[in-house]
């Protein structure tokens, strides 16, 4: 993008309504299982974002019709696959971009028995390594075979087969990997440590519809009979978990009152209870959440009195996504609390740019910070800063829509790679912000 940074005078309450978008995460994996069919796939509530459109550009090289049907909805139909578009440059280069490309091996390596991969991109928020991927496709009977001078990876199978797999890391992306390269696989495939997010659980519930027959959904242990062949199907995303909570957080930190809308409130998990523990009020109406303005808010203490700590988990855990989000809503809260990121080790990082900002957070390690509230008795200063990732980059904006003064936030293609249009729905609501 040539607009690379947002200018956001802070300090101003927002108001009204903003729906979120359909879940990022969600799209790059069923977009992905249009692979699985030669029939027509259509797939509703599709997030208008850089790393959809990177992955639906990959789809379309491989010779996937990709229509848009309107803003948000999709047809994709698999009916002639382009293999050798595996090793164009065009293909390695894109799929380098982004992180979901890898969501691509299970369904290529299941229906057409081969599949290559270069060493995927995205976030810089620690290693994410992919042997949980490769070991799982080895344990179905696929040769695996890595290039370390290329990074690149490949994996043929003529006829997986069915097996027992322990996963050594509960992994979304390895989860939706494996049930996808298991769907045609001969006889039972069992996956124990699966990850059990909504996301996968959508995956699974889409894949049986289209003739899949997979058990054990909303588990950690799931149980997928092979079939031949799997049709076409209508798909909805859920909408994004993460910006209902980022939106949380936002109403929060501006003292504003927003009511966020259709936000799938059942499939929430804990988020809701963990921003109350934060202190936030929320109210729930139908399936919208109304966050009141509120002057000032308290985080809890355990029963104890202890500090309260909050840290990440695989589902139903807390997710690790938005563990930045709670971070920058501890800055102006009333009360201290420990932010423990588990599962990632350089998500921390962007809490020198609060400090920079007046914020009291003391960095105990790559993991650990301690956030003493400052009770909005002083308010953050807007200052000049890069977004590190597409979290920390939402986070950052949060503060520095909370700011006195203007902000200038660098690198905001990595808040586009996850945030559709974010300055034009946020400009709805009151917030000063535009591209520079």
């Amino acid at each position: 993008m040539n607009q690379d940074a947002f200018e956001v005078i802070g300090g101003f309450p927002l108001a009204g309504s903003i729906q979120p978008q359909g879940a990022k995460n969600e799209a790059l994996q069923v977009l992905c299982a249009a692979i699985l069919t030669d029939q027509v796939v259509t797939v509703a509530n599709v997030p208008d974002i850089v790393d959809v459109r990177k992955l639906l550009q990959l789809l379309s090289g491989l010779g996937v019709q990709v229509h848009r049907i309107n803003d948000h909805t999709y047809s994709l139909q698999a009916d002639s696959v382009e293999l050798d578009f595996f090793a164009s440059e065009e293909y390695q280069e894109n799929a380098r971009r982004i992180r979901g490309s890898v969501m691509l091996i299970g369904p290529l390596l299941a229906r057409f028995g081969k599949a290559f991969l270069p060493q995927p991109g995205g976030d810089k928020i620690g290693r994410r390594r992919l042997d949980t991927h490769f070991a799982a496709l080895k344990k179905l009977g696929a040769d695996f075979k890595y290039d370390p001078e290329k990074n690149l990876y490949y994996v043929a199978s003529d006829q997986l087969e069915g097996g027992h797999i322990l996963m050594d890391e509960i992994s979304v992306t390895g989860t939706a990997n494996i049930v996808m390269a298991a769907v045609f696989a001969k006889g039972t495939t069992t996956i124990y440590n699966a990850a059990c997010e909504p996301y996968v659980q959508q995956l699974c519930r889409m894949l049986n519809r289209m003739g899949a027959r997979i058990s054990g959904i909303g588990s950690n242990l799931l149980k997928i009979r092979g079939v031949e062949q799997l049709g076409g199907t209508e798909h909805r995303l859920l909408p994004d978990m993460i910006e209902v909570g980022s939106f949380i957080g936002l109403a929060a930190m501006t003292q504003s009152s927003l009511r966020i809308t259709n936000a799938s409130i059942e499939e929430l998990g804990i988020i809701p209870s963990v921003f109350e523990r934060m202190g936030i009020a929320l109210e729930f109406e139908g399936d919208d959440i109304i966050v009141p303005a509120q002057e000032e808010y308290e985080i809890q203490t355990f029963i104890d009195g202890s500090i309260m700590t909050i840290y990440d988990a695989p589902w139903p855990g807390f997710t690790p996504d938005l563990m930045s989000i709670v971070l920058v809503v501890a800055t102006q809260a009333r009360g201290s609390v420990l932010i423990h990121q588990k599962m990632f080790e350089s998500r921390l990082f962007f809490v020198d740019k609060l400090i920079d900002m007046g914020a009291q957070i003391i960095l105990c390690d790559p993991h650990r910070a301690t956030v003493i509230g400052l009770s909005r008795k002083n308010q953050l200063r807007g200052i000049e800063m890069t977004s590190p990732d597409i979290r920390a980059g939402v986070a950052l904006l949060i503060a520095a829509l909370s700011a006195k003064g203007t902000s200038i936030i660098k690198n905001i293609n990595q808040i586009d790679r996850g945030y559709q249009n974010i300055d034009g729905r946020l400009q709805a609501i009151g917030a000063k912000i535009q591209r520079i």
